[in-house]
């Protein structure tokens, strides 16, 4: 039988910001929340979409050279295969949902190498 999770608690709890756990699974989906601090995060992109769940605070993102904010009570969807970064100054709760890879689904990392961004797909 499930409990009653406490998101913020389990938030605070976090040994560091931008440290997530998972709070359960539906699907094939985890459930993860995270506290975010000021500071920028590097560009990603998933092979899945996810879902990006503000609690409180507020999340900037640039999508592919695009801004996007996110405030309290607000989601945000990031469609699978989309380079996402976290632009500074995003702080709060964050829920993010996203379906869990397995090992046939490369993980991509995008880095800047020389001015330029170069993408690999890993194979988990």
């Amino acid at each position: 039988m499930s409990s009653v999770v406490k998101v913020s608690e389990t938030a605070a709890a976090l040994p560091r910001a931008w440290s997530s756990t998972v709070l359960g699974r539906v699907g094939t989906a985890a459930v993860k929340v995270l506290r975010m601090d000021a500071l920028p995060v590097e560009e990603e992109r998933h092979a899945e979409p996810e879902a990006l769940l503000v609690l409180d605070g507020r999340l900037e993102l640039d999508m592919e050279g695009e801004v996007v904010t996110v405030g309290p009570g607000e989601m945000y969807v990031v469609p699978a295969g989309t380079a996402h970064a976290v632009r500074p100054g995003s702080s709060g709760t964050l829920v993010i949902v996203e379906a869990e890879a397995d090992d046939r689904t490369p993980m991509v990392v995008t880095a800047e190498v020389g001015g330029n961004r170069v993408a690999t797909a890993e194979p988990r």
